[in-house]
């Protein structure tokens, strides 16, 4: 019997593991609001709660603009905001609370206490509690983790969350501040903070926290060990040096706070708002280049490849599906194009070498490649409608035609089949002399599908379960 269990202690379920984080967070949650309740009072809490949930709408859709390119589930992301809000700022207020008390006792000395805990102690340990989501979502949910761009969507849902709690502690003691001293509302100490916190800067600790994240996101396609295990970390150090500055800004002179705030934080929040928009294009290149081929094997329409690589043109596509089949062809739809996205970052993640083995590329292949194809026949004509009204098809293009045919051979450029990675199962139309001993050579296919590059050319469209799809081949169609 003990054999029998020793496999399901050893590695909990996925139910299991969800279980107790949702408890995890439900008893941190509690822990949290109880505690910032306590210091600030009944009246400062609800003010601050207030003030604070103000920002958090608008940065949450900023992140989510980014992460929409390819989306990670609403679960991942509110786990991540809760883990930032609830988690991450319980950590984070008893050990600067500890760490403080124990400096003021060991130098007599309360006010350089504060000024080295909010320099030394808590940029160190606010980051590290806020990058344990990161690592949760990594080693749990590699699967979409699958570059840089959700590592930067992560990181930026969970400093959300913790900027979320911080600011309610920092408004509602200020408000219960100006209760005391009676002062106006310009003039009060909650004015002031506002300014600083919710209009000047709500996107600091986003900011901090990012850089973990594109950390993280790097560490998931690269393949390297090294690269995996040191890539984390710096940018993990980079997050607590940058948090460090910014908490330290006030010691560099009565200017200092926006000598900071306009030579780092500005440039460096404008640099990754570049690099956010950039992603974000990469991201829709990669969905349409990954998709072609599957376009070129019969998968995919070919009007449903610029119709998916368009983000205007999925939302549209989806209208039109609510508009003739009801809500329930608009989520048909509406998730079609997830697994469409989600097959396009498997293989590109997979063709950049990153760690992912062929076993279970191959199983998640035919799981996505069944489950849109089971939706084809609801979400092809509404994407393809999307493409022509959209105009992405280029003059003369049919949308109905086969892919490769004289009626389709209008394809854009950025729908060319890219490079092909090579792997050691299928050398695809490698030279016998080329063609390590062992590894048999391609077998004859019919005149539609050439065999060619590192991978088994998928077969002719149909389902999965009828006729497995293997990844096609890198240069297309006779």
């Amino acid at each position: 019997m003990f054999r029998a269990l020793r496999p399901v202690l050893a590695r909990p379920s996925g139910t299991f593991r969800t279980c107790v984080l949702l408890v995890l967070l439900a008893a941190t949650g509690i822990a949290i609001l109880e505690l910032v309740r306590e210091q600030t009072g009944t009246p400062g809490f609800f003010v601050g709660l207030g003030l604070a949930l103000l920002p958090v709408a608008p940065l949450m859709a900023a992140f989510r603009w980014l992460g929409r390119a390819a989306p990670a589930p609403w679960s991942q992301l509110l786990f991540c905001f809760g883990w930032g809000a609830c988690t991450a700022a319980l950590i984070a207020i008893l050990a600067n609370n500890f760490a403080t008390q124990w400096i003021a006792a060991a130098t007599a000395d309360p006010s350089e206490a504060d000024q080295l805990g909010s320099v030394a102690i808590a940029p160190v340990v606010e980051e590290s509690a806020k990058a344990a989501a990161l690592l949760l979502v990594f080693a749990f949910r590699r699967r979409h983790f699958t570059g840089p761009a959700d590592g930067f969507v992560v990181a930026g849902f969970t400093a959300i969350g913790f900027a979320f709690t911080e600011n309610i502690l920092y408004l509602g003691n200020a408000f219960v501040q100006d209760l005391a001293d009676g002062t106006g509302v310009l003039d009060s100490v909650t004015a002031a903070t506002f300014f600083v916190r919710i209009v000047l800067s709500p996107f600091a600790h986003p900011l901090f926290t990012v850089l973990t994240g594109l950390g993280f996101g790097a560490a998931a396609v690269s393949a390297r060990r090294t690269r995996r295990f040191c890539l984390p970390l710096l940018g993990l150090a980079l997050a607590m040096g940058l948090h460090a500055l910014w908490n330290g800004s006030s010691r560099f002179g009565d200017n200092g706070f926006y000598v900071v705030y306009g030579c780092v934080m500005v440039p460096l929040f404008g640099l990754l708002v570049w690099l956010a928009v950039r992603m974000r294009r990469g991201r829709l290149r990669a969905v349409a280049a990954e998709l072609s081929l599957y376009a070129a094997a019969g998968w995919l329409g070919p009007a449903e490849v610029p119709a998916l690589a368009s983000m205007p043109a999925r939302s549209l596509a989806r209208s039109l599906a609510r508009r003739s089949g009801g809500r329930a062809a608009g989520r048909a739809v509406a998730r079609y194009e997830a697994d469409a996205v989600a097959l396009a970052m498997l293989r590109n993640r997979a063709r950049r070498g990153g760690p992912l083995r062929e076993a279970d590329f191959a199983r998640r292949e035919r799981e996505l490649l069944d489950r849109m194809w089971q939706r084809r026949a609801t979400a092809g004509p509404a994407l393809a409608r999307a493409a022509v009204m959209e105009e992405l098809l280029p003059p003369g293009f049919d949308p109905l035609a086969p892919f490769g045919t004289p009626e389709a051979v209008g394809t854009p450029e950025p729908f060319k089949t890219p490079t092909p990675f090579k792997t050691p199962e299928a050398l695809g139309t490698q030279g016998a002399a080329d063609r390590p001993a062992g590894v048999p050579g391609p077998r004859r296919q019919g005149p539609s599908v050439r065999r060619s590059g590192p991978w088994t050319p998928a077969t002719p469209a149909g389902p999965s379960s009828i006729r497995p799809c293997v990844l096609p081949g890198g240069d297309g169609v006779r």
